[in-house]
């Protein structure tokens, strides 16, 4: 650490990023490296160091070395290198440094999402290995032989490094396995063989388990196992460090897995892919919140390699880039659009009766298709009965002892509380004394249970979050699914029902369009050539855009009406919370004017106590995306000073209590 003072002793300095998310932390201290330490003293080994202010050791990585002679004062020597393993690569550093830095965060805190923690064996016995390679004891492998692969419509973009929103072809297609996939898996397997074929690394990033499986297969037909790596959330520690420690080598490879697989160290990187980037699984839930999508655009502008976006619908954000020139786009195939029936529901009065769900033309398709094969009924929640509601007066119904909403987990089960899960055994309405209650929503157990009276012998199966499934049979059945969770099915559905529309539609959300369009459309593609897919109940211009399949202008006309209202991504923003002292300062650090817009500031509920009258409050600052630098420079600067200022108070009763932190978070798809 450097300090002022006579430098004793002179030698090669080392920077090193410590391992805190303390916010005056947030930069590179200085330590002299000891000659016994200096041959491993390498950058992006991880590293112990003295902390003089607190007198203690904390843990970093050695960014990068130093001449002495640049530095005056005096400096701590290092304190131990842990391992000689260079695990945070410069490229991998100067990403996490432009991520914090876009969403006025901390470097470490992007660094622990790229490198996983430590397992001391996995490690040991990859250096051993490594070492035996070196040393010549072991013979370095040949690149193993790279398998036939499909054309691409992508093979010119990625020989060229160019930026494109590809439309995915929507349509089921086997594999020489037996196992059916999307198309756009096959697409991005080639896209990756090709790279990889060439002499450069890819690198997948999918939202969810359920994609990566299909793409993992969809590679494993073109590549040697040796030449994917999989990362994601499911592996156990040592697995997951061990993928990540074969993304170090210098052999070209593909890097499959979920949004931290963007921050992957990969030699000599040649193609960056983001599969469905309209996903919110691909939001990281922690500071700094980086979306994946922008820590590919980051990434692709440092080290200038291809990059994809590809989805069956194209994101605003994506759209937005498309028209200003920066990405190019590929369309999607015109003879392989699913045929989309949009139709009314058989009444206006919002029954949740599955016949009221379901109009006769619908029901006759599904009666004709299930007859030769599993049919898929898309309905909006999991769960039996998940809202009910007073049947006299239709006030949700509450729960008498903490005001959380009530529902019913199954049929012979009694209404419950979501929240504290009291039974609601003698229930009655505060505004109309009613103890009859009445289902608003029914969810796909419900859904399952009435189609199994309607479709007598035929079997019904669900999939859900609680009943994940990622393959049917090609046998008949009805397949009830939440959305995201339909399971595949060799040669696609016979007929495919978008159940719930509306209620889908009435969630309270910016994006909630985008994203209905999204998930029905990713729907429609798991039909079979020419079987019917009928969205029910829904109308107006996202109801079009399914039916014709233009969802790229819907895309279009969403985002032009987003810049007449100053909404994301026409402009960016910026949400901030806390104490209202820290908030007003925030605030008037960033000078609003003709290029900030600030909203508010409002008491909002304290996320610890869900309480309005604490004190917390939020502003929302809207701004160009020249001026992105700036503002989160100067949010940066704000939480620092929170950080360095929150001091205890007394709150009675010899109890303190500390304001809340000054949080912060840029680009905020769910502000409300």
């Amino acid at each position: 650490m450097t300090e002022s003072g006579p430098n004793a002793e002179s030698g090669p300095i080392a920077r090193v990023l410590l391992e805190t998310s303390v916010p005056r932390l947030d930069h590179l201290f200085d330590y002299r490296i000891p000659p016994g330490l200096s041959e491993i003293a390498q950058p992006g080994v991880r590293v112990r160091v003295p902390l003089r202010a607190a007198g203690r050791i904390t843990s970093g990585f050695l960014i990068e070395r130093g001449d002495a002679g640049e530095y005056g004062g005096e400096v701590s020597d290092l304190d131990e290198v842990l391992s000689p393993a260079r695990v945070l690569q410069p490229e991998v550093w100067a990403l996490a440094r432009k991520v914090a830095d876009r969403g006025a965060g901390s470097a470490h805190d992007v660094i622990r999402l790229a490198v996983p923690p430590r397992q001391v064996r996995v490690e040991k016995s990859w250096l051993a290995a490594q070492a035996s390679v070196a040393s010549g004891e072991a013979a370095k492998p040949d690149s193993p032989p790279i398998r036939g692969y499909p054309p691409s419509r992508l093979e010119s973009a990625i020989r060229a490094g160019e930026r494109l929103a590809v439309d995915a072809i929507p349509r089921l297609a086997p594999l020489p396995s037996g196992d059916w996939v999307g198309e756009w898996a096959i697409t991005l397997a080639a896209a990756a063989a090709r790279t990889v074929a060439g002499g450069y690394s890819a690198i997948l990033v999918v939202p969810d388990y359920r994609d990566q499986e299909q793409l993992a297969a969809a590679l494993a037909t073109l590549l040697p196992a040796e030449l994917i790596s999989r990362v994601d959330a499911r592996q156990s520690n040592p697995e997951r460090y061990l993928a990540f420690l074969q993304c170090l080598g210098d052999r070209p490879q593909v890097i499959l897995g979920n949004r931290s697989a963007v921050y992957m160290p990969a030699a000599t990187l040649g193609l960056i892919a983001l599969w469905d980037d309209g996903d919110s699984l691909h939001s990281e839930p922690l500071a700094p919140y980086a979306h994946a999508r922008d820590v590919a655009l980051l990434r692709q502008a440092e080290q200038r390699c291809a990059l994809l976006f590809l989805g069956h619908t194209r994101s605003v954000p994506v759209q937005r880039l498309v028209e200003l020139g920066w990405l190019g786009e590929v369309a999607a195939a015109p003879a392989v659009t699913p045929r989309v029936i949009v139709t009314a529901r058989q009444d206006a009065g919002g029954s949740a009766a599955l016949p009221a769900r379901i109009p006769s033309a619908a029901w006759r398709d599904a009666r004709t298709a299930v007859q030769s094969g599993p049919v898929l009924v898309q309905v909006a929640r999991p769960g039996y009965a998940p809202v009910l509601a007073c049947q006299k007066c239709h006030k949700a119904a509450r729960c008498a002892r903490c005001a959380g909403p009530l529902g019913i987990g199954g049929a012979a089960q009694l209404p419950s509380c979501g929240w504290c899960g009291s039974i609601a055994t003698d229930w009655s309405c505060p505004h109309c004394s009613s103890t009859k209650l009445r289902l608003v929503t029914v969810g796909a157990g419900r859904t399952a249970e009435e189609l199994g009276r309607a479709f007598p012998g035929v079997k019904v199966i669900v999939a859900d979050g609680q009943r994940p499934l990622l393959r049917v049979g090609a046998e008949p059945a009805l397949v009830v699914a939440t959305r995201g969770a339909e399971p595949i099915p060799p040669g696609g559905y016979r007929a495919v029902l978008l159940l719930d529309g509306e209620r889908m539609l009435a969630r309270e959300s910016l994006t909630v369009a985008e994203d209905c369009l999204r998930w029905w459309s990713n729907a429609s593609a798991l039909a079979g050539a020419g079987a019917p897919t009928v969205l029910v109940g829904v109308g107006g211009a996202v109801a079009t855009a399914l039916s014709t399949w233009r969802q790229a202008g819907y895309a279009s006309v969403e985002l032009a009406d987003r810049r007449i209202l100053g909404f994301p991504p026409a402009v960016r923003t910026a949400s901030i919370s806390g104490h209202p002292a820290a908030v007003e300062q925030a605030i008037a650090a960033l000078k609003p004017g003709s290029f900030i817009d600030v909203l508010g500031p409002v008491a909002v509920a304290d996320p610890a106590s869900n309480d309005v009258s604490a004190q917390t409050l939020r502003a929302i600052v809207r701004f160009d995306y020249a001026n992105g630098a700036a503002v989160a420079t100067a949010l940066r600067a704000a939480i620092v000073r929170n950080a360095a200022g929150r001091r205890a108070t007394p709150t009675g009763a010899g109890k303190f209590r500390r304001p809340p932190k000054l949080k912060v978070r840029f680009d905020d798809p769910e502000i409300s």
